[in-house]
Order: structure tokens, then C-alpha cells, then sequence
């Protein structure tokens, strides 16, 4: 790695448990709304099709009620369980508001904070909602570790578009060269954040082939090794 001064984190499965946090919220969700499916059997429908909504919302393909109700819409139809708009819409809010209940993180995180903190200046960019993100953040007890946290709502567009990695080196006051961008999504964390010059290290978690020329991890706590 070349000299660095800021670190960029993305949050969601980079440093907050986005898996486990939402099957958690689904559990509460189900038992409000008597679905008698097992969380377990529908997030193995449920998930690739989130990701796919992500996707299309991150290219601007769809809207934010249109990503919230699709992906439910969606998976209980794929499961063959019909659920009225009106209850898919309240779920949809719903989820929204438990998501954030729990708060579990990816292992290794806080020590690894603690130890980025003493040598770098620490920040976010994330993809997700102004709100929701804040109360992550904040309930995670996150956000003494970070100077800044920018946000897709807050900038107007997502990642990977280069305008919310130039609005976060901005606002951290950081330039691109001396700053380095961890997150999980290779679109839009690790070629987003290269294309404006930044350096990247990948935490996949979904192991990816990923290209040579990209460092990547499979635990935070290697980025104690790494820089």
C-alpha cells in the first residue's frame, strides 16, 4: 500500500452484520404478520433477489419504494404466498424500523477500529438511507470512531458513481491518492472508489474470484497486516 491518511469503510456487510441483523428483523416481522414460512427458507429466495433490486436502485433503475416493495413482493411470489400490496407496503416500513434493532458486527470490527483509529482518520460511505444508517451507526455504538459519514440520500447518488467519493474525500478534507476505500461490493466499493484514484482493499465475504490486481481479505483483522 502506498502512504495513507484516511481510511473509508462501507457499512453494510463490511463492518455491520447486514445478514444476521436481517434475519433478525424478519423474525419480527413474520411473527407481526403471522407468516408461517421459516426465515431461514425465505431469505434463501429472499436474498438474491434484494441483491438484484440493490443493483438496479444503485443504477438508478428504480426507486426507493419501488426496491422496498418489489424485493418482498417478489420472494413471496416466488414462494407462492400471496400477501395483499397494502400488507407488503406496511412490511416493507416495518422492516425498515426493525432492522436497525439489533445490531451485531462482522467479527474482528471493533478491534480493528480501535487500532485504525490511532494511526488514520476514519470514515464511511455507504449506499444505504440517511436515516436507517445513522441508527446503525449510532446503536452499534460506531460513531466515535468516525469523522465523517456520507450517504447515497445525502449526495443524491450511489455508489459506484464517482460524485459520492469525490462529496466524501471533500467533506474529510482527504485526497484520493493517500486514501484507501474497504468494502465488500466490487462494483460498487472497490471500482468506485479506484476509478477516482483511491486505493481499495476488498473484504469479500462473498468470495469472489476477484481480479489480480485487487487486494483483497477475507477477515477485517487482516487489515492489521496490511496497513
Amino acid at each position: 500500500m502506498n502512504p495513507l491518511s484516511d481510511v473509508f469503510f462501507d457499512l453494510d456487510h463490511t463492518l455491520w452484520d447486514f445478514d444476521k441483523n436481517s434475519a433478525l428483523a424478519f423474525e419480527l416481522l413474520f411473527e407481526k404478520y403471522t407468516i408461517t414460512i421459516s426465515v431461514a427458507e425465505f431469505l434463501v429466495v429472499y436474498r438474491p433477489i434484494n441483491m438484484r433490486y440493490w443493483k438496479l436502485y444503485r443504477e438508478e433503475q428504480v426507486t426507493k419504494i419501488a426496491m422496498r416493495r418489489g424485493r418482498l413482493q417478489d420472494a413471496f411470489a416466488v414462494l407462492g404466498i400471496v400477501v395483499p400490496m397494502t400488507t407488503i407496503d406496511a412490511m416493507a416500513d416495518d422492516y425498515i424500523h426493525f432492522l436497525p434493532i439489533n445490531n451485531y458486527l462482522i467479527d474482528g470490527a471493533i478491534d480493528v477500529l480501535n487500532y485504525l483509529t490511532t494511526k488514520y482518520k476514519l470514515h464511511i460511505i455507504t449506499n444505504g438511507f440517511t436515516q436507517v444508517q445513522q441508527q446503525k451507526i449510532r446503536k452499534a455504538e460506531l460513531a466515535h470512531f468516525f469523522e465523517t459519514v456520507t450517504d447515497s440520500e445525502q449526495v443524491g447518488v450511489k455508489k459506484p458513481n464517482p460524485k459520492i467519493f469525490e462529496y466524501a474525500l471533500e467533506q474529510a478534507g482527504a485526497t484520493a491518492a493517500t486514501s484507501v476505500m474497504i468494502g465488500d461490493n466490487y462494483e460498487a466499493d472497490i471500482m468506485g472508489a479506484a476509478a477516482v484514484g483511491m486505493q481499495t482493499i476488498c473484504f469479500n465475504c462473498h468470495a469472489l474470484i476477484l481480479p489480480d490486481e485487487v487486494l483483497g481479505i477475507d477477515t477485517l483483522s487482516e487489515l492489521k497486516q496490511l496497513i
